[in-house]
């Protein structure tokens, strides 16, 4: 008899390991402390994973599966993965255990010593949910002087025959971002998010939570996420329907107190195995061929997917596990305390910071140039940065977080992901936002106690880490301004940077 190992990822009728299952073979699934207190995850991720494996665990029983259950409560419960399979092999007598790769490199590294420790063969299979195997995307980046997500992305297109037709892409260009950076408009009308109904599975399980993990970050409830098959298809039914047609044109905009704006609010269910990525491509597509929505926002979701997703976990898996140490600019200031509570004058920080701690979400320009842009400015520690992002949200996963921040957010990786820092100042975030309008600084001043520390932060950078970025191509106008500024410009930029992170180290509100 197997012992078939299912992750709290991986709830997919199509898992590998599920697939190599036969009928007298049981299914283990666990929720352990090991893995939900690695970082302290935001409480609605834990509750998102322990409701969504709870009631797969119930659909596997339901489709003919002998399933082993492990509650988080349960007193016999060993608290990691490794001895709640070691228990399970000793009661049952397995003489193998299955199970598909899982997604951090840290516990694939344990997984492997497991035939060792336990006694029994251990057969790790390949996630064959991904549209990319490990050895196609190491394939592809044999001999190229530079990864760019853009050629990956061309090759999935024509892999997978997504908007295509006999010439080439559809519409004639491979990519339509330009048309997809238009900021927020007076009197948008943004739909209402997806909300799912609680069940007493999830109530139960929001009340362990709440009863198990009352110093993990964020809020608990309301809890607005599907935890079914079911429901995340409704989800991205909802997504297609109603929010595709404008996800295009204002993906980039930010409005306060409109967290969800047109994103579709799906990768949580990707990434736990409920969608398939091919799925929501297909429906993306089908979308513009039925004339529902613009090429540029379906092109602009698939690129997210089929490009973005596949290529960041091929960059992970590619670069571990020395990617994760790696520090370009040698950052180490301490992360700041407004990232947990978000007591800060800087009205963009705030509202980002207040939307994770309610949701486990925030978009990715919130998280990339407001999060992640004074991440960079400041020089937050990589590490430190690395943990905020993976236990905030509800989405996030190593072998899409650490590439997505490591890479894209904070270039410590020297430009391995992206071809330069997404470093901006104030000017941004007041182009494709209203954060500034209800802000204590003025945005239109550049240097001085009143200033957005944006603005001058962001010259900061630029002159602290010369000696590195001088010679990127990307970056050449920014030197020639920087080589116009007088000795007084930067001299008050140099000021005021001294006195803001004097003022951050203090731990006063800034």
């Amino acid at each position: 008899m197997k012992l078939i190992l299912i992750l709290g990822d991986q709830l997919s009728r199509n898992i590998s390991s599920l697939q190599a299952a036969s009928g007298e073979d049981i299914v283990l699934m666990c929720e352990v402390r090991s893995e939900a207190t690695y970082v302290k995850h935001h409480k609605k991720k834990i509750a998102f994973v322990f409701s969504a494996m709870r009631h797969f665990a119930e659909s596997l029983r339901q489709g003919g599966h002998i399933v082993r259950y492990t509650k988080y409560t349960d007193p016999e419960n060993a608290g990691s993965l490794y001895d709640e399979v070691a228990r399970a092999i000793a009661d049952l007598n397995a003489t193998e255990v299955i199970v598909t790769e899982p997604g951090e490199y840290r516990l694939l590294s344990e997984m492997q010593g497991w035939t060792e420790r336990l006694g029994v063969p251990v057969q790790i299979l390949d996630d064959t949910r991904f549209l990319v195997s490990h050895q196609e995307f190491k394939d592809w980046a044999q001999g190229r002087k530079q990864l760019r997500m853009e050629y990956f992305y061309r090759e999935m297109r024509r892999k997978y025959s997504v908007l295509m037709d006999h010439s080439g892409p559809i519409g004639g260009a491979w990519n339509y971002d330009s048309e997809n950076r238009s900021p927020p408009k007076e009197g948008l009308q943004v739909p209402a998010p997806f909300q799912d109904r609680l069940d007493l599975v999830t109530t139960e399980v929001l009340a362990l939570v709440a009863s198990n993990f009352p110093s993990h970050f964020g809020d608990l409830e309301p809890f607005p996420y599907a935890v079914t098959r079911a429901g995340a298809l409704t989800a991205l039914r909802q997504f297609i329907s109603k929010r595709l047609a404008l996800f295009g044109t204002y993906q980039d905009a930010m409005i306060a107190g409109e967290p969800w704006m047109f994103h579709s609010h799906i990768a949580l269910y990707l990434n736990v195995g409920l969608l398939d990525p091919l799925e929501c491509v297909r429906a993306a597509e089908q979308a513009y061929h039925d004339g529902l929505a613009p090429l540029n926002a379906v092109e602009g979701f698939i690129r997210q997917i089929l490009g973005w997703r596949e290529y960041v976990r091929g960059i992970y898996w590619l670069k571990m596990p020395s990617y994760k140490e790696e520090n370009y600019f040698g950052a180490s200031r301490a992360l700041p305390d407004f990232y947990w509570d978000g007591v800060t004058q800087m009205n963009c920080l705030r509202q980002c910071v207040l939307e994770t701690k309610e949701n486990a979400y925030a978009h990715h320009i919130q998280r990339l140039m407001v999060l992640g842009n004074f991440a960079l400015l400041a020089g937050i520690d990589p590490q430190e940065v690395n943990e905020w992002y993976l236990l905030v949200y509800v989405d996030a996963y190593e072998w899409v977080e650490l590439p997505n921040v490591h890479g894209m957010v904070l270039f410590a990786d020297g430009g391995v992901l992206g071809s330069k820092p997404y470093a901006a100042s104030g000017t941004y975030i007041k182009k494709m936002s209203n954060y500034c309008d209800s802000c204590s600084y003025k945005v239109s001043l550049k240097n001085g106690p009143k200033a957005c520390p944006f603005n001058y932060l962001y010259w900061d950078f630029m002159m602290r880490n010369e000696g590195k970025l001088r010679g990127n191509p990307r970056l050449g106008f920014v030197y020639k301004t920087l080589d116009r500024m007088s000795d007084e410009k930067r001299d008050a930029v140099s000021v005021d940077s001294a006195r803001f992170f004097k003022a951050l180290e203090n731990h006063e509100k800034v």
